[in-house]
């Protein structure tokens, strides 16, 4: 059985927000090293549990190190844990992520930045006929776990389509997200990772209609 993520993740992270240089850094560069295995192994065993219900092909573990070059935010380093995990293309489609840094925990799902191509895809379904997707976000299981529908959205309408359709509160998101947080207590609870994996299958139903979406045209014939 996988043990709970270590305690110092959250010190060290904790301790990091407040010793953003490479001075304080480099005499921790050890204890983070260590850290950073653990997450690792944490990570590969929730793949073996997401797989059980779904089909990972890898996780990545995001690098501690910022790229500063465009940044207003010179700080070296992040503070906080990222992976995401990453279904078999073509036919699965939609990501899954984990956050972890002190008081700011969660796991997000969906499409952060679908291509161009994606994304007119989506919205044309959605002008079409949005009453499957609206059933999925609404069932009390799924609504209790994940709540509502995020992500960055146009301001009226996208190019090609009227501001004054029923479901422009749809056709208008730049991405479809959805989010959910835990304390650092429950992070650092021994049934964490099966929680986690949990709440990844609860999100099926959403990403089973939107790969159909997406490895369909718009007459329902596959694509792949």
């Amino acid at each position: 059985m996988t043990p709970p993520l270590n305690p110092d993740i959250l010190s060290f992270f904790a301790e990091l927000e407040t010793n953003n240089n490479r001075e304080w850094f480099e005499p921790q560069k050890k204890r983070f090293k260590a850290l950073e295995a653990e997450m690792k192994q944490f990570s590969a065993d929730l793949v073996e549990a997401m797989n059980e219900h779904d089909s990972i092909d890898r996780y990545k573990l995001f690098r501690l190190y910022r790229d500063v070059r465009f940044s207003k935010d010179k700080t070296p380093f992040k503070t906080h844990f990222g992976i995401s995990f990453h279904r078999e293309k073509p036919a699965l489609r939609g990501g899954y992520y984990l956050h972890i840094k002190p008081g700011d925990n969660f796991i997000a799902t969906g499409f952060w930045n679908p291509d161009k191509d994606d994304l007119k895809r989506i919205r044309k379904e959605m002008e079409i006929d949005a009453e499957e997707f609206r059933d999925i976000m609404a069932e009390p299981s799924f609504k209790t776990i994940w709540g509502n529908l995020e992500g960055e959205e146009v301001k009226t309408a996208p190019k090609g389509f009227s501001k004054e359709d029923p479901n422009i509160d749809l056709i208008k998101k730049k991405a479809y997200l959805f989010t959910k947080r835990y304390s650092d207590k429950e992070v650092l609870s021994k049934n964490f990772l099966q929680q986690v994996n949990a709440d990844f299958q609860a999100v099926r139903p959403f990403f089973d209609y939107m790969s159909s979406v997406l490895t369909t045209d718009l007459n329902g014939v596959s694509l792949l």
